[in-house]
């Protein structure tokens, strides 16, 4: 029964603090509504959910995300650093194709967004096959030490946190 009225608890409950932290008011009006769109939602988007992924270390996750973030603020660094002292004709841009060994969508959608949120990179494509993602690189010297950074660093660490 709980499965059927709650496919997914964790969006649940996410979609409802979400909701509360967008009103920014604790009152029970705001709480009854996030709750009526922790309920409807996933049970509107409970059919186009094949199955839930798995996560073997849901903690690791978390490592993931502080990863991600560290990152994200030392890129912030390294970009600002490379618009006030470096020219245009400086930069070495690149672009490279980062063999995936990943297979889950959410594993890809989320080395996708690490990559995309970290200043200086985007992941632009991912192959029809879903077996390599095109990445561009603001600055890139060395285009496969990056694309080796990003395996070791992100694609590792996801496929410990998704089989």
């Amino acid at each position: 029964m709980t499965d059927r009225l709650f496919p997914h608890p964790r969006l649940s409950v996410t979609l409802m603090l979400v909701w509360m932290m967008l009103v920014n008011e604790v009152s029970l009006g705001a709480l009854v509504l996030g709750a009526a769109l922790g309920v409807v939602v996933p049970l509107l988007t409970a059919p186009y959910w094949p199955g839930r992924p798995r996560l073997t270390r849901g903690w690791g996750l978390a490592g993931f995300v502080a990863l991600v973030l560290r990152d994200v603020v030392a890129a912030n660094i390294a970009v600002a650093r490379l618009i006030i002292f470096h020219t245009n004709a400086s930069l070495r841009p690149a672009f490279f194709a980062v063999p995936l060994e990943l297979r889950q969508p959410e594993a890809i959608t989320l080395l996708a967004g690490a990559i995309t949120m970290t200043p200086g990179t985007v992941s632009c494509d991912l192959s029809a096959d879903g077996r390599s993602l095109l990445v561009h690189v603001l600055d890139a010297p060395d285009p496969d030490a990056v694309r080796d950074e990003i395996k070791l660093r992100y694609e590792k660490r996801l496929m410990e946190i998704f089989p």
